[in-house]
């Protein structure tokens, strides 16, 4: 055999270069190993999934990958090149780009600034930007002309035009954070069709999601990691949705399934002509009404954007209504300011638990006070009462299973699901009339989902009112009691979530939906729900 044979066999032979290898990958930080011994190998050109619940290691993983964290120990490989990331800066350089969960968007730019704001280097802001703009737009799927300002895009736009950001600056390898948290059904079946295009043209994808369904459905391969380890990699063709599950949490996988109604006929908050507006006359909230009953899960549907956020706000008075009547069990709260609702008996999980729930750099028990700092066990008289707030948050921890060091740890310290529970355990410690929880599970694993789901059912059949706003479709119909369908500030429809499907919800909540003349919300079958 000649040199020549013996090299094109052995070439045959080779197996293809990963586009990343990460091997032993270790991280600590001071009392916590996040990341131990983690490899995890991502072939050129496949969507390869990355399970495991909060605190498991993901996020620090993809950390170090991105060049925003060193690992303490272990390599990276991109492509077959050991590379060593100082910043991200370094990893878009060798062709990785991320796309955070939660937009990093202006949205008082065009998609165009927006794409082109710091890498104005490459192709300059003029005629070639927007060319080159216009192609990768097609390639995502993205219709809009590059002159549309983003405040006029819809979710699923917003989030093509983040993914057109990190192919702008040359990409190839594309780290997905939770794409499908804020999307619709319809809109997730958009994405993954747009995956799917480019993964056929060569890109590869990190796909991190709690979402275990969806995972099967677009990845090619999925690693799963528990307590900071690589657990294993499995075929989505060949693992079924309750062995993931059992993989990433030793159990199987919850179900946010209520049946059993615990309404009764007690009016708590009652919500009469509510209307909110711009400065300029533009209304955000046009004349809603509502009512939620003790014992009752009145959900909210509808994609992000309409009103669904100022509707919250404007209950919690964070925000100022220009008009209509908001009562909680008879008395007027409509000019009352957000302390007052809250001693009335408003618990608020908020949609962004790390800005609006939390003080990060504070410890536990000092989160424990925010928004009870008038009422046991936190205050006594006119001052705080430090000892019953650090006694009381020792309960909130083992009650709602809050995983800590300690309660002198700060809550930036927790793992998201944890963060949630810490949040969560406060808003039912203080014997609310009312819970408003605004995508209480997002961002969190399963086994924090169900701990999540326990409480709010338990609260429910205890007398609990809760207005339910979420864009987990499935979480909204199984802990429902009934549905509201919000579309451009309005409710446009209503739900039985006995009998709507997560694709009828959708299609009313882009306006495709057929409503009937009493505002009920036809199924595809015909009927009504």
């Amino acid at each position: 055999m000649t040199d020549t044979e013996v090299d094109t066999a052995t070439d045959t032979d080779a197996q293809p270069v990963p586009a990343v290898a990460l091997a032993g990958i270790t991280k600590r930080f001071p009392g916590v190993v996040a990341n131990s011994d983690v490899d995890l190998t991502v072939r050129a050109g496949e969507v390869h999934a990355l399970c495991g619940e909060n605190g498991a290691g993901k996020s620090t993983l993809m950390k170090i990958l991105y060049g925003m964290q060193p690992p303490d120990e272990g390599t990276i490989t991109v492509n077959g090149e050991q590379v060593r990331f100082k910043s991200p800066s370094d990893a878009i350089a060798t062709g990785i780009g991320m796309v955070h969960q939660h937009f990093m968007l202006a949205d008082n730019l065009t998609v165009l600034e927006n794409v082109v704001l710091g890498a104005e280097n490459m192709h300059g802001i003029g005629k070639k930007a927007r060319a080159r703009v216009r192609e990768l737009g097609s390639a995502v799927g993205l219709s809009q002309d590059p002159s549309t300002l983003v405040e006029r895009l819809g979710v699923a736009d917003r989030q093509r035009v983040e993914i057109l950001k990190v192919l702008y600056r040359g990409a190839r390898i594309i780290i997905l954070d939770e794409p499908t948290a804020v999307l619709v059904p319809q809109e997730v079946d958009e994405l993954f069709d747009t995956l799917r295009t480019m993964r056929a043209d060569g890109y590869t994808f990190l796909f991190i999601s709690h979402k275990l369904d969806e995972v099967r459905a677009i990845a090619d391969s999925i690693t799963v990691i528990r307590r900071g380890t690589t657990v294993g990699t499995v075929d989505p063709t060949t693992v079924t949705t309750r062995e993931l599950a059992e993989m990433m949490v030793g159990s199987e996988l919850p179900s946010p399934e209520t049946r059993t109604s615990t309404v009764t006929d007690k009016e708590v908050l009652q919500v009469e002509g509510l209307v909110l507006e711009t400065p300029d006359g533009r209304r955000i909230l046009d004349d809603l009404d509502l009512v939620v009953r003790s014992g009752e899960v009145l959900g909210i549907a509808g994609v992000e954007g309409n009103g669904q956020t100022e509707l919250v706000e404007t209950l919690m008075g964070i925000r100022k209504a220009a008009s209509g009547r908001v009562s909680l069990n008879g008395r007027n709260l409509t000019r009352a300011g957000t302390l007052t609702r809250r001693e009335a008996g408003i618990g608020y999980i908020p949609e962004d638990r790390t800005r609006h729930g939390l003080l990060l750099t504070e410890p536990l028990w000092k989160n424990r006070i925010l928004g009870y700092q008038t009422r046991k066990p936190t205050s006594r008289g006119a001052f705080l009462d430090i000892a019953g707030a650090r006694e009381d948050t020792r309960r909130i921890v083992e009650q709602f299973d809050v995983r800590t060091p300690g309660i002198e740890v700060a809550a930036a310290s927790l793992s998201g699901g944890n963060q949630q529970k810490l949040v969560i355990g406060r808003e039912l410690s203080g014997d609310p009339v009312l819970l408003i929880a605004s995508h209480p599970t997002r961002g969190v694993d399963v086994g924090a989902q169900a701990a999540i789901w326990d409480h709010i059912r338990n609260a429910r059949a205890a007398g609990l009112a809760v207005l339910l706003v979420s864009a987990d479709l499935d979480e909204l119909i199984g802990l429902s009691d009934s549905i509201k369908v919000m579309l451009r500030g309005k409710f446009v429809a209503d739900a039985d979530p006995a009998t709507v499907t997560p694709e009828d919800l959708g299609s009313a909540m882009t306006g495709a939906g057929v409503v009937d003349e009493s505002g009920v919300l036809v199924t595809e079958t015909g009927g009504t729900p």
